[in-house]
C-alpha cells in the first residue's frame, strides 16, 4: 500500500474519482483552487508536496514536439510523432530513435512517471531491443545504448527486451535495470549492462492490452524505481538504491534502437514532478549540489577532463614570450661568458 499511496499517480486517480462521486461540488472547488493544474498535491503524512512541470513533461496532442525554437521536445533519427504516442523506433530492422526535452531540469526532488508500450509481431526472445530513460548531461547524441551515446554521465533507466548473454539462466527477460556513470564507464552489451547495473527486475511489458507505465523517483538522493505493468493499477517496487548523487541541469530524454531483431517502442506520456521535501539542517549540508554523478560505495573510475584547445591569440603569445625568454636567456648567457673571458684575461696579466 505503501507503494501506491507514495507513487501518486494511479492512486491520484482513483481518489478522484471517488471524490467526483461522493461530492461533485467539493471537487469542482478544488479543480478552482488548483486552477491550471499545477498546484501542490500532498504525498503522503504532510511530508511532500508534488507540481506538475509542464516544461518537462509530455503529452497528447504532442503539441510540444518539433524542430522549432519554441518547442520543447526535440525528435531524432526514425522518432516521429502519431496521434496517440510518440513512437521512437518502428517493428523493422535498424532503426533508431531518440525524443529529448529542450529544457535542462534544475529540480533538486522529483519524480518522472512514464507511460510507454512496447510490441510487435516478433515471438519469445525474436524482437529486441528495448528502450531507454536519461537524465544526462548530454542530449540528442546517437550512439550504441539503446540509441544514445556510449559513456554517458548521468542516469540512464533500461528497459532490456532481448538477452544478449546466452549462458545466463537466472534473469529473466525483458529486464528493467538502472546505471550512473560519470561519462568513464562502457555499457556491456554482451552481459546486457550487468558489470554496472545498480539493481534490477524482470517486467513483462510485452505485447499487454492494457497500459504500462514506469516510475523514476530521486529524493533526498535516494533513487527508487518502480512499474505498474499487471493492469491493477498499483506500484510494484523494481529498484531502491540510496545514495545517488545526480547534479542538476541534465535533460531528460527517450530512446530505442533496433537491431536484426526489432519492435514498436511507444512513449505515450512523461510526466514529470518536483518535490518538495523538508530536510534537517544537516541533511542540506549532506544534500550539497555536486558536479559528477556518483553512487556511495560504488567506486566509479575517475574522469580528467581534457584540457580546452588553446585559441589563436594564446597559441601566439605562448610563442611570443617562449622566443623573448630564448633570446633573453642568450643574452644574459653571452654577458656572463665575456665577463668569464675578462677575468680569465686578467689572471694571465
Amino acid at each position: 500500500m505503501a507503494a501506491v499511496l507514495g507513487s501518486s499517480g494511479w492512486w491520484r486517480r482513483w481518489w478522484w474519482r471517488g471524490l467526483l462521486t461522493r461530492d461533485g461540488s467539493r471537487m469542482l472547488l478544488l479543480l478552482l483552487l488548483l486552477g491550471s493544474g499545477q498546484g501542490p498535491w500532498q504525498v503522503g503524512a504532510g511530508q511532500t508536496f508534488e507540481y506538475l512541470k509542464r516544461e518537462h513533461s509530455l503529452s497528447k496532442p504532442y503539441q510540444g514536439v518539433g524542430t522549432g525554437s519554441s518547442s520543447l521536445w526535440n525528435l531524432m533519427g526514425n522518432a516521429m510523432v502519431m496521434t496517440q504516442y510518440v513512437r521512437l523506433t518502428p517493428d523493422m530492422q535498424s532503426k533508431q530513435g531518440a525524443l529529448w526535452n529542450r529544457v535542462p531540469c534544475f529540480l533538486r526532488d522529483w519524480e518522472l512517471q512514464v507511460h510507454f508500450k512496447i510490441h510487435g509481431q516478433g515471438k519469445k526472445n525474436l524482437h529486441g531491443d528495448g528502450l531507454a530513460i536519461w537524465y544526462t548531461k548530454e542530449r540528442m547524441q546517437s550512439g550504441p545504448v539503446f540509441g544514445n551515446m556510449d559513456k554517458f554521465v548521468g542516469l540512464g533507466v533500461f528497459v532490456d527486451t532481448y538477452p544478449n548473454e546466452e549462458k545466463q539462466q537466472e534473469r529473466v527477460f525483458p529486464y528493467i535495470s538502472a546505471m550512473v556513470n560519470n561519462g568513464s564507464l562502457s555499457y556491456d552489451h554482451e552481459r546486457d549492462g550487468r558489470p554496472t547495473e545498480l539493481g534490477g527486475c524482470t517486467a513483462i511489458v510485452r505485447n499487454l492490452h492494457y497500459d504500462t507505465f514506469l516510475v523514476i523517483r530521486y529524493v533526498k538522493r535516494h533513487l527508487t524505481i518502480m512499474m505498474d505493468i499487471d493492469g491493477k493499477h498499483e506500484w510494484r517496487d523494481c529498484i531502491e538504491v540510496p545514495g545517488v548523487r545526480l547534479p542538476r541541469g541534465y535533460y531528460f530524454g527517450a530512446s530505442s534502437i533496433t537491431g536484426d531483431l526489432s519492435d514498436n517502442h511507444d512513449i505515450i506520456s512523461l510526466k514529470l514532478f518536483e518535490l518538495t521535501v523538508e530536510r534537517t539542517p544537516e541533511e542540506e549540508k549532506l544534500h550539497r549540489d555536486v558536479f559528477l554523478p556518483s553512487v556511495d560505495n560504488m567506486k566509479l573510475p575517475e574522469m580528467t577532463a581534457p584540457l580546452p584547445p588553446l585559441s589563436g591569440l594564446a597559441l601566439f603569445l605562448i610563442v611570443f614570450f617562449s622566443l623573448v625568454f630564448f633570446v633573453f636567456a642568450i643574452v644574459i648567457g653571452i654577458i656572463l661568458y665575456n665577463k668569464w673571458q675578462d677575468q680569465s684575461r686578467k689572471r694571465f696579466y
